[in-house]
C-alpha cells in the first residue's frame, strides 16, 4: 500500500474572509456575495445567454451572436453536469440539467437559422 503524500494546505484564507465578513457586519457594509453552485451555474449560462443574442452584451449594450463561443459554455455546463453527478444537491442537479437543456434548444433553434422564443430564457 503507497502512501499519499501529505496535502499542504492554506487555511489562512478562511480567516481572512472570515475577518472580512466581521468587519463588514460592524460598518454596516454589505459583505462580498459568497460563492455557490446556483451562483455558479448562472453565471455561466448567463454568458451564454449573451453569446447567443438573447440579451445584449454589458459592455456594448448590443445583441450580438457568438454561437461557437455559446457552444463552448454550453459543452462546458454538460462537462460539469457529468462530472458532478450524484454529488449535488436535488436543487443544483435539477439547476444544471435545466440550464444545460434550455441554453442547448435554443442553441440548436440558432444553429438551423431560427429566431429565439420569447417566452423562453436559459436561467
Amino acid at each position: 500500500m503507497s502512501e499519499q503524500p501529505q496535502k499542504n494546505v492554506d487555511e489562512s484564507w478562511k480567516e481572512l474572509a472570515q475577518k472580512e465578513k466581521e468587519t463588514s457586519q460592524q460598518e454596516g457594509t454589505t459583505p462580498a456575495i459568497e460563492p455557490d453552485f446556483p451562483f455558479f451555474v448562472t453565471t455561466f449560462a448567463l454568458q451564454a445567454s449573451i453569446f447567443l443574442g438573447m440579451m445584449p452584451n454589458p459592455t456594448t449594450k448590443v445583441k450580438e451572436q457568438n454561437l461557437p463561443q455559446a457552444k463552448f459554455i454550453i459543452d462546458t455546463l454538460a462537462m460539469l453536469k457529468e462530472k458532478t453527478a450524484g454529488n449535488l444537491k436535488k436543487d443544483e442537479e435539477e439547476l444544471l440539467e435545466n440550464v444545460v437543456y434550455e441554453l442547448r434548444m435554443q442553441y440548436i433553434t440558432l444553429a438551423q437559422g431560427g429566431k429565439h422564443d420569447a417566452g423562453q430564457g436559459a436561467a
